[in-house]
Protein backbone atom coordinates (compact mmCIF):
# COMPACT_ATOMS: atom_id res chain seq x y z
CA UNK A 1 0.00 0.00 0.00
CA UNK A 2 1.40 3.40 -0.95
CA UNK A 3 1.73 6.04 1.75
CA UNK A 4 -1.19 8.39 2.42
CA UNK A 5 0.02 11.85 1.43
CA UNK A 6 -0.92 14.54 3.94
CA UNK A 7 -0.72 18.35 3.81
CA UNK A 8 -1.18 20.52 6.92
CA UNK A 9 -2.79 23.97 6.96
CA UNK A 10 -2.75 25.94 10.22
CA UNK A 11 -1.51 29.45 10.96
CA UNK A 12 0.30 28.34 14.12
CA UNK A 13 3.66 26.63 13.66
CA UNK A 14 3.30 25.07 17.11
CA UNK A 15 0.08 23.34 16.06
CA UNK A 16 1.59 22.06 12.82
CA UNK A 17 4.60 20.74 14.75
CA UNK A 18 2.23 19.08 17.22
CA UNK A 19 0.35 17.29 14.43
CA UNK A 20 3.62 16.15 12.90
CA UNK A 21 4.73 14.83 16.28
CA UNK A 22 1.46 12.92 16.71
CA UNK A 23 1.83 11.31 13.30
CA UNK A 24 5.53 10.60 13.60
CA UNK A 25 6.31 6.93 13.23
CA UNK A 26 2.87 6.00 11.88
CA UNK A 27 3.04 3.49 9.06
CA UNK A 28 2.02 4.46 5.52
CA UNK A 29 1.74 8.19 6.22
CA UNK A 30 3.76 10.89 4.51
CA UNK A 31 3.45 14.58 5.42
CA UNK A 32 4.39 16.20 2.13
CA UNK A 33 3.99 19.86 3.06
CA UNK A 34 2.45 22.55 5.23
CA UNK A 35 1.10 26.09 4.96
CA UNK A 36 -0.01 28.88 7.27
CA UNK A 37 -2.45 30.63 4.90
CA UNK A 38 -4.96 29.73 2.23
CA UNK A 39 -2.87 31.41 -0.46
CA UNK A 40 0.24 29.45 0.51
CA UNK A 41 -1.79 26.24 0.62
CA UNK A 42 -3.04 26.53 -2.95
CA UNK A 43 0.36 27.56 -4.26
CA UNK A 44 2.00 24.47 -2.81
CA UNK A 45 -0.63 21.83 -3.53
CA UNK A 46 -0.86 22.96 -7.16
CA UNK A 47 2.39 21.14 -7.95
CA UNK A 48 2.18 18.38 -5.35
CA UNK A 49 -1.43 17.57 -4.36
CA UNK A 50 -1.95 15.42 -1.25
CA UNK A 51 -4.54 12.74 -0.58
CA UNK A 52 -5.72 14.45 2.62
CA UNK A 53 -5.67 18.09 3.66
CA UNK A 54 -5.73 18.56 7.45
CA UNK A 55 -7.14 22.03 7.82
CA UNK A 56 -7.95 24.60 10.52
CA UNK A 57 -11.11 26.73 10.36
CA UNK A 58 -9.51 30.06 11.23
CA UNK A 59 -6.73 31.37 8.94
CA UNK A 60 -5.31 34.87 8.42
CA UNK A 61 -6.54 35.33 4.85
CA UNK A 62 -9.59 33.07 4.59
CA UNK A 63 -11.47 30.28 6.39
CA UNK A 64 -11.12 26.53 6.27
CA UNK A 65 -14.69 26.38 5.02
CA UNK A 66 -13.88 28.51 1.97
CA UNK A 67 -10.78 26.45 1.27
CA UNK A 68 -12.85 23.25 1.53
CA UNK A 69 -15.37 24.57 -1.01
CA UNK A 70 -12.58 25.33 -3.46
CA UNK A 71 -10.83 21.99 -2.87
CA UNK A 72 -14.08 20.13 -3.56
CA UNK A 73 -14.34 21.80 -6.96
CA UNK A 74 -10.70 21.95 -8.02
CA UNK A 75 -9.39 18.74 -6.44
CA UNK A 76 -12.30 16.27 -6.23
CA UNK A 77 -9.98 13.38 -5.32
CA UNK A 78 -8.54 15.24 -2.33
CA UNK A 79 -10.26 14.81 1.03
CA UNK A 80 -10.47 17.47 3.75
CA UNK A 81 -10.23 16.76 7.48
CA UNK A 82 -11.05 19.76 9.66
CA UNK A 83 -9.01 19.97 12.88
CA UNK A 84 -10.21 22.94 14.90
CA UNK A 85 -10.72 24.38 18.36
CA UNK A 86 -14.14 25.59 17.17
CA UNK A 87 -16.89 23.05 17.88
CA UNK A 88 -19.88 25.30 17.31
CA UNK A 89 -22.51 23.43 15.28
CA UNK A 90 -22.56 26.16 12.60
CA UNK A 91 -18.86 25.63 11.91
CA UNK A 92 -19.35 21.86 11.85
CA UNK A 93 -22.34 21.84 9.51
CA UNK A 94 -20.92 24.50 7.20
CA UNK A 95 -17.70 22.50 6.93
CA UNK A 96 -19.59 19.32 6.08
CA UNK A 97 -21.78 21.21 3.62
CA UNK A 98 -18.63 22.59 1.98
CA UNK A 99 -17.35 19.05 1.46
CA UNK A 100 -15.23 18.17 4.51
CA UNK A 101 -15.10 14.42 5.13
CA UNK A 102 -14.27 14.68 8.81
CA UNK A 103 -14.13 17.03 11.80
CA UNK A 104 -12.04 16.70 14.95
CA UNK A 105 -11.39 19.02 17.91
CA UNK A 106 -7.77 20.05 18.45
CA UNK A 107 -7.54 18.07 21.68
CA UNK A 108 -8.04 14.83 19.73
CA UNK A 109 -5.88 11.82 20.55
CA UNK A 110 -3.25 10.32 18.25
CA UNK A 111 -5.36 7.18 17.85
CA UNK A 112 -8.44 9.15 16.85
CA UNK A 113 -6.47 11.28 14.37
CA UNK A 114 -5.01 8.17 12.76
CA UNK A 115 -8.44 6.52 12.62
CA UNK A 116 -9.85 9.62 10.95
CA UNK A 117 -7.06 9.75 8.36
CA UNK A 118 -7.45 6.10 7.39
CA UNK A 119 -11.26 6.26 7.28
CA UNK A 120 -11.26 9.38 5.12
CA UNK A 121 -8.61 7.95 2.80
CA UNK A 122 -10.96 5.00 2.19
CA UNK A 123 -13.75 7.39 1.22
CA UNK A 124 -15.61 7.27 4.54
CA UNK A 125 -16.58 10.10 6.87
CA UNK A 126 -15.19 10.47 10.38
CA UNK A 127 -16.32 12.63 13.28
CA UNK A 128 -15.06 12.48 16.84
CA UNK A 129 -17.51 11.36 19.54
CA UNK A 130 -17.90 14.92 20.81
CA UNK A 131 -18.57 16.29 17.31
CA UNK A 132 -21.05 13.49 16.59
CA UNK A 133 -22.99 14.33 19.75
CA UNK A 134 -23.20 18.00 18.75
CA UNK A 135 -24.49 16.98 15.32
CA UNK A 136 -27.07 14.58 16.72
CA UNK A 137 -28.41 17.12 19.23
CA UNK A 138 -28.81 19.56 16.37
CA UNK A 139 -30.60 16.95 14.23
CA UNK A 140 -33.06 16.25 17.05
CA UNK A 141 -33.75 19.93 17.63
CA UNK A 142 -34.32 20.58 13.93
CA UNK A 143 -36.50 17.50 13.58
CA UNK A 144 -38.66 18.81 16.41
CA UNK A 145 -39.21 22.00 14.41
CA UNK A 146 -39.77 20.25 11.06
CA UNK A 147 -43.25 18.93 10.36
CA UNK A 148 -42.09 17.41 7.06
CA UNK A 149 -40.35 14.48 8.77
CA UNK A 150 -40.76 11.24 6.81
CA UNK A 151 -43.34 8.79 8.09
CA UNK A 152 -43.44 5.13 7.06
CA UNK A 153 -44.78 1.93 8.61
CA UNK A 154 -42.41 0.63 11.29
CA UNK A 155 -43.56 -2.99 11.09
CA UNK A 156 -40.76 -3.67 8.62
CA UNK A 157 -38.18 -3.35 11.40
CA UNK A 158 -37.00 -6.12 13.72
CA UNK A 159 -37.04 -5.61 17.48
CA UNK A 160 -33.26 -5.12 17.48
CA UNK A 161 -33.51 -2.56 14.67
CA UNK A 162 -36.20 -0.65 16.58
CA UNK A 163 -33.98 -0.70 19.67
CA UNK A 164 -31.06 0.73 17.71
CA UNK A 165 -33.27 3.29 15.96
CA UNK A 166 -34.42 4.57 19.36
CA UNK A 167 -30.86 4.88 20.65
CA UNK A 168 -29.72 6.83 17.58
CA UNK A 169 -32.67 9.19 17.96
CA UNK A 170 -31.85 9.69 21.65
CA UNK A 171 -28.40 10.95 20.67
CA UNK A 172 -26.25 7.89 21.22
CA UNK A 173 -23.33 7.32 18.83
CA UNK A 174 -22.08 4.01 17.40
CA UNK A 175 -19.62 3.22 20.20
CA UNK A 176 -22.11 4.04 22.95
CA UNK A 177 -24.76 1.83 21.32
CA UNK A 178 -22.16 -0.90 20.91
CA UNK A 179 -21.30 -0.74 24.63
CA UNK A 180 -24.93 -0.46 25.74
CA UNK A 181 -26.12 -3.47 23.73
CA UNK A 182 -22.87 -5.46 24.04
CA UNK A 183 -22.46 -5.81 20.28
CA UNK A 184 -19.66 -4.72 17.95
CA UNK A 185 -19.55 -1.27 16.34
CA UNK A 186 -19.62 -3.00 12.95
CA UNK A 187 -22.88 -4.75 13.94
CA UNK A 188 -24.37 -1.40 14.98
CA UNK A 189 -23.41 0.10 11.60
CA UNK A 190 -24.87 -2.91 9.77
CA UNK A 191 -28.19 -2.58 11.61
CA UNK A 192 -28.29 1.17 10.90
CA UNK A 193 -27.69 0.53 7.19
CA UNK A 194 -30.48 -2.08 7.14
CA UNK A 195 -32.88 0.33 8.88
CA UNK A 196 -32.16 3.12 6.42
CA UNK A 197 -32.50 0.77 3.44
CA UNK A 198 -35.81 -0.67 4.67
CA UNK A 199 -37.27 2.76 5.35
CA UNK A 200 -35.75 4.33 2.21
CA UNK A 201 -33.98 6.99 4.25
CA UNK A 202 -30.90 8.72 2.92
CA UNK A 203 -29.30 10.34 5.97
CA UNK A 204 -29.03 10.32 9.75
CA UNK A 205 -31.17 13.46 9.75
CA UNK A 206 -34.06 11.60 8.09
CA UNK A 207 -33.52 8.62 10.41
CA UNK A 208 -33.96 10.80 13.51
CA UNK A 209 -36.91 12.68 12.00
CA UNK A 210 -38.58 9.34 11.29
CA UNK A 211 -38.04 8.14 14.86
CA UNK A 212 -39.45 11.34 16.33
CA UNK A 213 -42.47 11.57 14.04
CA UNK A 214 -43.34 7.92 14.60
CA UNK A 215 -42.99 8.39 18.37
CA UNK A 216 -40.12 5.98 18.94
CA UNK A 217 -38.73 8.67 21.25
CA UNK A 218 -40.26 11.45 23.30
CA UNK A 219 -38.76 14.92 22.91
Amino acid sequence: MSAIRIFLVDDHQLVRDGIKALLMGAANLDIIGEASTGKECFEKIATNPPDILILDISLPDTTGIEITKRITVEYPDMHVLILSMYTNEDFIFNSVKAGARGYLPKNTSREELLNAIHAIFKGEEFFSDSISKIMLRSYVRKAKEDDSAPSRPAVQLTLREIEILKLFAEGYINKEISDKLDISIRTVETHKNHIMKKLELKSTVELIKFAIKNKFVEI
